[in-house]
């Protein structure tokens, strides 16, 4: 069984419609999607389990769902300490509620040292037990950040592969999308990618409609059969133009739709133009007194910006390309983070790490921060 089309995470059945079976499998509709997927365990734990009426509520859930056409797969957040008990919960679970999907959700914990013994021997427990269902895993974006991530061992025994492209702090979902597709096509377990999307806010960021359209768009792009968001519960209630670009997506249409042009925070801006190597148009985002302190060093003024710009962008790190990774603040104070990579070089920059004033909209100081390995 495969996956085609959009889907949406479901975290709480209680903060999705009011936990109204009828209610969820109507906005599903009108939504278009071709999947649901639900939180059906937490460790060796019951999850959407109602204790005080003693009822399960995934279960008429899926059954609204699946009258619709539409695929109900649960999900389980894991832990690794006790492998075994947490793959017979997940294996409990899919079984009684008939459950067309399953994804396993690991993160963190699974970055400890010797994770990869409890990671496989829960993994192996799920697929012999579980032969016919399609298993996935949701975890961290960019396996290159997370190398201590036992991603073999989980992906061996998977269908799917369901990475969190969330571009918290960013909106270049397009860039991480494409980004998370490469690193994972040289992977050891190649499995089909299915990405999930940011739809949630995170302190002073939230993700926006022409965010979603980018990222959908991508994910057709690259001939990727299906794509999810996390999470129904958050959007639905708190990002009302979001959820509406999501459903109104039509992820059968011929011609995707094209996003409206908005325009560029200065972290934005100064990517863009890093990956221009354009000297030039970096020197103009600054005042004419604008500051820039690195470590060590401090610029002022067009001139030395340009000659440290200049340097830089096609002798220390020729070719360069330059991601934004995060972005926060608001006023005339911004912080973002970024890394890059030099092919002619294979120099790398992980920790980009800065922070900028404004004044009318240029940049009066420039802290940062990063080092060249």
């Amino acid at each position: 069984m495969t996956l085609i089309g959009k889907g949406a995470y479901i975290w709480k059945i209680l903060d999705c419609e009011n936990g109204n079976p009828g209610a969820i499998r109507a906005e599903a509709q009108k939504c278009g999607f071709s999947h649901v997927l639900i939180k059906v365990a937490d460790g060796d734990r019951t999850y959407n389990y109602d204790k005080n009426r003693l009822l399960d509520m995934v279960a008429p859930v899926g059954r609204e769902l699946r009258a619709a056409g539409i695929q109900v797969w649960g999900w389980q957040y894991i832990y690794g300490k006790e492998p075994l008990a947490e793959a017979r919960k997940a294996i409990q679970r899919v079984k009684e509620l008939s459950l067309d999907g399953f994804v396993v959700n690991a993160e963190i914990e699974f970055k400890a040292s010797g994770m990869d013994v409890a990671a496989r021997r829960y993994m192996q427990e799920l697929r012999n037990a579980l032969r016919n269902v399609p298993l996935a895993l949701s975890t961290f974006r960019f396996p290159s950040y997370h190398p201590q991530f036992p991603y073999d061992a989980f992906l061996e025994y998977c269908d799917f592969n369901m990475p969190q492209v969330y571009w918290q702090g960013a909106h270049n979902p397009d860039a991480q999308l494409k980004r998370a597709e490469t690193e994972f096509a040289g992977r050891r377990f190649r499995r089909p990618l299915i990405p999930t999307g940011a739809a949630y806010a995170y302190g002073d960021w939230k993700p926006t409609p022409n965010d979603v359209i980018l990222f959908l768009n991508t994910a057709r792009s690259l001939k990727l059969s299906a794509a999810n968001f996390w999470s129904w519960d958050y959007a639905r209630r708190f990002l009302p133009d979001v959820w509406r670009a999501i459903r109104d997506y039509d992820w059968a249409s011929p011609t995707p739709p094209t996003p409206a042009p908005t325009p560029q925070e200065l972290p934005e801006q100064i990517i863009a133009a890093m990956n221009a190597q354009d000297a030039v148009r970096l020197v103009t985002l600054y005042t004419p007194t604008g500051v820039r302190v690195l470590p060590g060093q401090t610029l002022q003024g067009p001139e030395a910006l340009l000659g440290w710009y200049y340097n830089f962008l096609n002798v220390e790190f020729p070719g360069g390309v330059y991601m934004l990774t995060g972005m926060s603040g608001s006023g005339n104070s911004r912080h973002f983070t970024w890394t890059g990579k030099s092919p002619a070089t294979g120099k790398q920059v992980l920790n980009g790490n800065d922070t900028i004033g404004l004044q009318d909209g240029r940049i009066a100081y420039h802290y940062s921060f990063f080092t060249i390995t």
